[in-house]
């Protein structure tokens, strides 16, 4: 059996991408400690599904556009640095929340709430993503690298895409369990409240640095 060099390249490359921090582990640390593992295992799937709206945009051209028109780029980036400063502040506000049980109508009315609020994390990731151009960008000008000449242009490009997100939903997974697993320390009110700030600020700083970082 041949070894695909160019294919065991991305896999390393794209597995030290993979784990550097950035917006989606913040967002990821922020759901388990206000959400819980469960709902934040949707988040981490919004996020797979954002990357790959932008994976399938990129192997069909359609990113190209955010590639050359300044306009296009800027308007995506606006939104999406929009959308997380904004979920930075609601983690930051809500630090300072009171958390209690409260009495059984409260309860009453979260169950109630409870699909609302599934969506709710599902759509956190995938916002986070589907409005960042840098996603689209780095996949547009990424993957070229490792087709080689005479290979089917779209088949490895969603291949080589699907291989990075699958790496990443099993990192983020990880992440979250362990995280989670932090749960006896992390959940005491003052230290929660302080890695609330703490996310909360650094999706505020990624979402500041995202709008005014130039291509």
């Amino acid at each position: 059996m041949t070894v695909d060099p160019r294919l065991v390249a991305f896999v390393g490359v794209a597995a030290l991408l993979t784990v550097l921090p950035g917006a989606d582990m913040a967002l990821v640390t922020r759901n388990v400690l206000a959400l819980g593992r469960r709902r934040t295992m949707l988040t981490i799937l919004g996020i797979g599904a954002g990357c790959l709206i932008h994976a399938t945009a990129s192997a069909l051209g359609i990113s190209a556009i955010l590639a050359t028109s300044a306009t296009a780029y800027n308007v995506v980036k606006t939104v999406g640095a929009a959308y997380l400063v904004w979920l930075g502040v609601q983690s930051i506000r809500g630090s300072s929340e009171p958390r209690q049980l409260g009495s059984s109508a409260t309860r009453q009315l979260g169950s109630l709430a409870a699909t609302s609020g599934r969506a709710a994390a599902f759509t956190q990731g995938f916002l986070t993503n589907v409005l960042n151009p840098k996603v689209a960008i780095f996949y547009l000008t990424f993957l070229p690298q490792f087709i080689a000449p005479g290979q089917p242009v779209l088949t490895r490009s969603l291949m080589l895409a699907s291989i990075h997100i699958v790496m990443g939903l099993i990192w983020l997974t990880a992440y979250a369990w362990f995280i989670d697993r932090l749960g006896s320390v992390l959940t005491r009110p003052a230290v929660k409240a302080w890695l609330e700030r703490v996310t909360g600020g650094l999706l505020v700083a990624i979402g500041a640095r995202l709008a005014w970082e130039r291509r």
